[in-house]
């Protein structure tokens, strides 16, 4: 193996710049997975004769290696099986071997960082799994892990009806648990403390949720679904699950540990609770206004809308939330591209960013979303990595495109070479050394 090597292009999405550079070689260490050099060539043409070691993309159109900033290694997708159904039927061995294999696909789609906003009633496996990639065990994207969601007592769990007695009368929760349950500022000082000791990279707790369960017939399912010939105009609404008090212990407490806050928000009072605590990320916001999206500018709150899975579960409110979203560009709100991945098929997690443009976003501003923003909602330096752009010492994660995404806006679909770390995973549209 060269002790470093250099890759080529001619075209190059510099996502500092928010623009493509034209005749850039990088040279990388494999050995330290770190860029160590960025130069400009005088002109298009190459070395001659080309090192050996040295890689060719002269013909393609180069990125830093995507980020996707909301992601469930876990789940598989509610098209294939609902998300309770595979927490109540499905074996924890399954679930880790279907994960290994959603890291694959991830990989070779040219992701090279998941930040994993909860393990989906897999306990503390998402840490497992991420030493397991790191350590060279299994091919897959980077991992940021948040282990167990933080949550209050009966609001983000898989519930049924069956489960009251059995769980001392706290609403039906005999299946895996599905968070660590925080009620009051004392135990929100602790869960912190035992997420950060079980390993986890990111805190995510739930700032409104769906807390109903049994309604009205004739199903009693979670989240509540229509049909009964006489329901409430919103059967099982959003509602907050922590008080003001609760959320800025949270993220007090997780400052202390240098670790990233991410907070699940579905309605505007639970963005202006999460943007008041001061939270890195807000994910979701379903619904929003210019008061919550000022709010996150003035503070530098990133935002991750989740459109992908917007589009599937959303479907009557989504032009709505395309709008909105493109109103919190305009409002110069920070963005990070995540879908809520594993809700949906992963190796389609482009679909986000598409999304974003088709919301109004620039091509550069949705690219950047997917890079700089991915590594600032993994915490930036914090993350304790620097990734998602080039430069001297940032991780050597490259990839390239058959199509230039200003012209062909399923761009990102057309992966042809994979990079992490400097190691080449994805050459001429096909795997390398996996097996």
């Amino acid at each position: 193996m060269a002790s470093q090597f250099t890759i080529h292009t001619s075209l190059l999405f510099d996502p500092k710049k928010k623009a493509f550079v034209s005749n850039i070689s990088i040279t990388v260490n494999p050995i330290t997975g770190l860029i160590t050099a960025v130069d400009t060539r005088p002109s298009s043409a190459l070395p001659n004769p080309l090192p050996p070691s040295d890689i060719d993309l002269t013909s393609k159109i180069v990125l830093p290696g995507l980020v996707d900033a909301h992601t469930h290694i876990f789940l598989q997708s509610y098209d294939e099986k609902p998300s309770l159904e595979q927490k109540r039927d499905a074996s924890a061995a399954e679930r880790i071997i279907r994960a290994t294999n959603h890291l694959r696909t991830a990989l070779l789609a040219g992701y090279t960082t998941y930040r994993d906003l909860g393990s989906e009633s897999m306990g503390e496996a998402d840490a497992n799994v991420r030493d397991a990639v790191a350590r060279g065990l299994t091919p897959g994207p980077r991992l940021f892990v948040a282990t167990r969601v933080l949550a209050s007592t009966g609001a983000y769990e898989p519930r049924t009806e069956n489960g009251t007695g059995s769980c001392g009368g706290s609403g039906g929760c005999s299946l895996p648990a599905g968070s660590d349950t925080v009620d009051g500022v004392v135990e929100a000082r602790k869960a912190v403390r035992r997420r950060i000791a079980a390993g986890a990279d990111i805190i995510k707790f739930y700032a409104d949720y769906r807390r109903r369960v049994m309604r009205f017939p004739p199903k009693q399912l979670h989240p509540y679904e229509g049909s009964v010939l006489c329901p409430p105009e919103t059967p099982n609404p959003d509602v907050m699950v922590f008080a003001q008090e609760e959320m800025d212990m949270i993220v007090r407490e997780a400052r202390l540990a240098r670790c990233p806050v991410a907070a699940h928000c579905g309605t505007i009072e639970a963005g202006l609770a999460a943007v008041a605590a001061g939270v890195t990320t807000i994910e979701h916001s379903y619904f929003a206004d210019d008061e919550l999206f000022r709010g996150m500018a003035a503070k530098g709150i990133v935002f991750v809308p989740t459109l992908a899975v917007c589009e599937r579960l959303h479907g009557p409110r989504f032009p709505q939330i395309l709008a909105q979203t493109k109103r919190a560009y305009d409002l110069g709100v920070r963005f990070a591209a995540g879908g809520d991945t594993g809700t949906f098929p992963h190796g389609e997690n482009a679909r986000e960013v598409e999304l974003m443009i088709d919301a109004g976003m620039p091509v550069e501003d949705a690219l950047e979303s997917c890079t700089v923003g991915g590594w600032e909602a993994c915490g930036g330096d914090w993350s304790g990595f620097r990734f998602g752009w080039f430069e001297p010492g940032v991780r050597a994660d490259i990839i390239a495109l058959d199509a230039d995404p200003r012209e062909d806006k399923q761009a990102l679909r057309k992966v042809s070479f994979v990079m992490k770390d400097a190691k080449v995973w994805k050459k001429y549209g096909l795997a390398v050394g996996m097996v």
